[in-house]
């Protein structure tokens, strides 16, 4: 029963990613607005509706190491895996001004959370309260942007075979159709996430793997297929901007939203399953491949204006070696 149910969650995913990258691109078009500015907001948020779930509930029930390594795991996954298939299968140009935002929210969150870990190794409710705080500026920050950002450059990045604004329009369909789309999308992609970590955790934990691995690798894949859904979707179509724009703002709301959410609700220790030099492997490890991953991810677009395939296949290595890793050593 739990294979079918799986396979029903893949279904699921697959035709909610479809419509939700529809929906997305067609309100970019409506409004002129960049693909990376609509994927780092409206389609990060649908896409980190699994992690906010998984781990919330996690740290109410005292599973600490699945609060915890689901949202790390989720950035290095996110990163690592579905960017750098992206970067590595079709690199894109990007719009540095539109990614500044995002990265810069991303890095202050990501200092302050390793912070606390380094420090204290204790994640409170007030750490959490700020952590939420940062989530709310993060919006109001790209609200902001999306006032002052629509222009015929951001028209073009999404644009269909029309030239005028009425043939986008009516390409895209009317405006209720688009956020019904994105809705629906976003719904079909929660449901079918939740049916594939639900399912495939109880056949890892029959297979005996630790939870810390579980939730730094199979969850933390699990619960990001949205955004690989969500990538693959925006290459066949073209979207790469979106797929882009979709890590890196679903890698801020797993550290603000998701973490911060966790924290308040159920303040919890990080986990110590394992040591390396005698130190918290969580600590040499897991937040450290955090940050490089993200930093060989952004670096290179915000110098260049654009990804390129060396970026992606360096990052899928690095990817394999951390899994790798957890499964020996974990």
């Amino acid at each position: 029963m739990m294979y079918l149910l799986f396979i029903v969650g893949l279904i699921l995913l697959i035709k909610g990613g479809d419509w939700f990258v529809d929906g997305a691109t067609g309100i970019a078009r409506r409004f002129h607005l960049p693909e990376l500015l609509i994927g780092a907001t409206v389609v990060s948020i649908g896409t980190t509706l699994p992690e906010v779930m998984v781990s919330t509930t996690s740290a109410i029930q005292g599973h600490s190491q699945i609060a915890y390594g689901n949202a790390i795991g989720s950035v290095i996954c996110n990163t690592a895996l579905i960017a750098a298939i992206s970067a590595a299968v079709r690199p894109s140009s990007v719009d540095k001004k539109t990614l500044r935002t995002p990265v810069i929210f991303f890095f202050i969150a990501a200092v302050f959370y390793a912070a606390v870990a380094y420090t204290t190794g204790y994640f409170s409710r007030p750490v959490g309260v700020i952590m939420l705080i940062l989530f709310v500026l993060y919006i109001i920050a790209n609200v902001m942007g999306m006032k002052n950002e629509p222009s015929a450059t951001a028209a073009d990045a999404v644009q269909g075979s029309g030239t005028e604004s009425d043939e986008d329009n009516s390409e895209g369909g009317p405006l209720w159709k688009m956020i019904l789309l994105l809705i629906i999308g976003a719904v079909l992609i929660a449901v079918g996430a939740d049916l594939l970590v639900d399912n495939g955790t109880l056949i890892a934990e029959a297979l005996g793997v630790p939870e810390s691995v579980i939730a730094l690798t199979f969850v933390a894949l699990g619960t990001s297929l949205p955004e690989l859904v969500t990538a693959i979707t925006s290459l066949i179509k073209g979207h790469s901007s979106l797929s882009l724009g979709n890590v890196i703002g679903a890698n801020v709301f797993n550290l603000v939203l998701v973490c911060g959410l966790s924290m308040t609700v159920s303040p919890f220790r990080i986990p110590e399953n394992s040591t390396l030099f005698g130190i918290n492997s969580s600590l040499v490890v897991d937040l450290p491949v955090m940050f490089l991953v993200m930093i060989l991810l952004t670096s290179v677009p915000l110098i260049k204006g654009k990804t390129s395939r060396v970026q992606g296949v360096l990052l899928l290595a690095i990817y394999a070696a951390f899994c790798v890793y957890q499964f020996t050593m974990g």
